[in-house]
């Protein structure tokens, strides 16, 4: 690993936090029975181990999709996650390593492509925060992680995809509801997610030509091990989501739904947008 690359936190420390430890547990099951609009597909999935990218991979599979399970440590949840996928007929595999280093990006999109032959949707899920009270107290260190995390991986599953990529494919970026509204106590973690709905925005420009469509979905507060497990200051937790117009947070099966749409043909006159399941706060674009 080169030198420029901030070590990721380390198996057993509290992030990324399992989901097999949390209470109550996420919902991921699928609400409906799939329609086979993903048929025959092949998708990568980040971050898929648990949270929004456990429900989109329950999602995809039900839909006829094998899916790629990408994750950095949390070696049980990824393999939960592999079950649920086969438990839908489809085809799974794991592959864990540090999406902010990219010769791991390439080596993990060769393995897909050699596994199951081809590659037609790509979603850069995993993300990573670590909330401050003073922007002072963000270190180097962490500045960097973070980013590298959240949209230095982008650009390299980007790069390292874009030769299997062809027409009809789609990327499907996580943003969030911090890059239109701040988070006072998020600073880094909302400047990637500004980063990467201009990415999101740019790359779509980039690849229409090309057939490849690259929207992006932005979550509110969901039922995920990312804040109860270091995301957000423990003393907030017992209020996470109740600031919504909806009164609470959101699970992973009602996030899913829009990485479908987003990936399948449903959504083919879309391209270089955001949707926004977030229990109804009002947003600009």
């Amino acid at each position: 690993m080169s030198d420029t690359i901030e070590p990721p936190v380390k198996e057993g420390d509290q992030l990324p936090g399992h989901e097999s430890q949390l209470q109550p547990k996420p919902e991921w099951e699928p609400r409906y029975p799939g329609s086979g609009r993903l048929k025959g597909k092949v998708a990568i999935v980040t971050g898929a181990d648990s949270g929004i990218g456990r429900a989109v991979a329950a999602l995809y599979a039900r839909e006829g999709a094998d899916v790629a399970i990408l994750y950095l440590c949390e070696h049980d949840d990824a393999e939960k996650t592999r079950h649920i996928v086969e438990a839908e007929g489809r085809r799974a595999i794991t592959i864990a390593g540090d999406l902010g280093d990219k010769a791991f990006c390439d080596s993990a999109v060769q393995q897909v492509v050699d596994t199951f032959g081809r590659l037609d949707i790509l979603v850069n899920n995993a993300g990573e925060q670590h909330p401050d009270e003073d922007i002072r107290d963000i270190t180097d260190e962490q500045l960097r992680r973070t980013f590298q995390t959240n949209i230095f991986s982008m650009f390299y599953m980007v790069q390292a995809a874009r030769p299997h990529l062809k027409s009809g494919a789609a990327i499907v970026n996580c943003t969030s509801i911090t890059m239109y509204k701040g988070s006072k106590l998020l600073l880094d973690y909302s400047a990637t997610k500004g980063a990467i709905t201009a990415f999101t925005r740019s790359l779509s420009e980039n690849l229409i030509e090309d057939g490849i469509r690259v929207n992006a979905v932005a979550p509110g507060p969901i039922w995920t091990p990312l804040n109860p497990f270091g995301g957000q200051p423990p003393e907030k937790m017992k209020d996470f989501g109740k600031d919504t117009p909806m009164g609470r947070p959101g699970q992973p099966n009602e996030v899913a739904p829009a990485f479908l749409f987003l990936a399948c043909e449903d959504s083919s006159y879309m391209s270089g947008q955001v949707l926004h399941p977030n229990g109804g706060t009002i947003v600009n674009g």
